[in-house]
């Protein structure tokens, strides 16, 4: 600008920055009960030669460091990215080795975002000696707006270092910065926007859901939980929309919101199987499917008999280890009553369906876990049944562990018939 706006030569431009000193000078000492700081801004730094930036800066200095008790804040700015970041880096490692009275300074950047590069360009400033950085919230300003403090200051955090400033209930800043700006940011603005801590990709949320539970078995504080650089919960985002489900999605995701959401843990021949469910669910409205949706598609195909199958009750009994067993139940609209006997509860009553139908009907696969803990506790088995070689997984829940296998049983007997 020194040609094109001032139409001065070098000494003019100085000229004007040691005039503009003295005459703060002369407002500050003329108000000495006031607690002054200063700051100089050499305008169109990056395209200025750096030892001519240098002189000038240091002839503003010279002028006022003795007039506050605050450092003097040279603030370099990138007015117009016009370069790779790292070179932006260089210029700062030379003012700071440069520069005279350096003590005396605070070095600071003021990168605007012209190549999309700002906040690179920050972090090469910073470990190149520069003491503070002028940037915006979600990188607000002219053209391309300024660097971006909310990204500095959380790439920071994810590295250890307290860039001291809360961003502990992120999402209320941001709808206070959309209010007052009247724009909005971006969804995939990093660490702000609505979908940063989301993963639509099967493999992305298998690598989650194994993520949260590998760190609730080990109780390690530390944040490794893959895909996502940040605990959304220090930002005061919940876990509620980091799997979200829709035709890219795959077992891991859906079998994640139901644990989450609902308490299930599905053995992993169930995940395949419910993710198929709702992968057709997905193909066929080709919408993004939410967790009551999921769980909806899950009690319709796994936890809610059909044909009018259920349970009633059932009597159980032991001797020379040899369980005895008698279930009431509806079968197709009529109450039967299924004796059985076996090596366990569970065993009878397969066999007494097998000899009450006349087929053969085997358990292929079986897994139970706990919902809840305490008096309300439930209990869910999973139980899938073998016919001629087709198999059908059931579902069921109780707070009684047999009677939750028994539904389960009726529920895939009722698919599998």
């Amino acid at each position: 600008q020194r040609k094109v706006v001032f139409n001065q030569d070098k000494e003019g431009i100085k000229e004007i920055a040691i005039n503009g000193a003295l005459k703060i000078k002369e407002l500050a000492l003329a108000n000495p009960d006031t607690d002054w700081s200063f700051e100089y801004s050499p305008e169109s730094f990056t395209g200025t030669e750096l030892d001519y930036a240098a002189e000038v800066c240091d002839a503003v200095v010279s002028i006022l460091k003795d007039v506050s008790k605050h450092k003097i804040i040279i603030n370099l700015p990138a007015t117009v990215e016009m370069s790779t970041p790292n070179i932006y880096g260089d210029q700062i490692e030379w003012m700071d080795k440069n520069l005279k009275n350096r003590k005396d300074i605070c070095l600071s950047l003021h990168p605007h975002n012209d190549r999309g590069t700002a906040v690179a360009a920050s972090e090469f400033g910073l470990m190149a000696g520069a003491d503070r950085v002028e940037g915006t919230l979600f990188g607000n300003g002219e053209r391309t707006g300024n660097v971006d403090i909310v990204t500095i200051a959380l790439n920071m955090l994810t590295q250890g270092i307290d860039p001291q400033l809360d961003f502990s209930n992120i999402n209320s800043v941001m709808r206070e910065v959309e209010y007052c700006n009247q724009l909005p940011v971006h969804p995939r603005h990093p660490y702000a926007g609505d979908l940063v801590f989301t993963a639509f990709s099967g493999s992305h949320q298998d690598a989650i859901k194994k993520g949260f539970q590998a760190m609730k078995q080990s109780n390690d504080p530390e944040w490794a939980v893959p895909y996502l650089p940040i605990d959304p919960a220090d930002l005061g985002r919940s876990y509620e929309a980091v799997v979200r489900i829709n035709s890219q999605s795959g077992k891991g995701g859906v079998a994640f919101l139901l644990e989450k959401d609902h308490g299930v843990s599905l053995p992993r021949r169930l995940q395949i199987s419910m993710s198929q469910k709702i992968q057709k669910v997905a193909d066929e409205t080709g919408k993004e499917i939410s967790s009551p949706e999921i769980w909806d598609i899950f009690e319709t195909n796994f936890l809610k008999p059909k044909n009018n199958f259920a349970y009633q009750s059932h009597r159980s009994s032991t001797k020379d280890d040899v369980n005895e067993l008698e279930v009431k139940m509806v079968m197709n609209s009529k109450e039967v009553t299924v004796s059985g006997t076996g090596n366990g509860p569970i065993d009878s009553f397969v066999n007494g369906l097998s000899k009450e139908l006349g087929i053969n009907i085997k358990i292929s696969d079986y897994h139970q876990s706990a919902i809840s803990s305490g008096s309300d506790a439930q209990a869910a088995a999973y139980i899938e049944l073998e016919k001629d070689g087709q198999t059908r997984w059931g579902v069921g829940i109780n707070p009684n562990t047999t009677r939750a296998s028994f539904e389960a049983i009726i529920v895939g007997l009722s698919k599998i018939l």
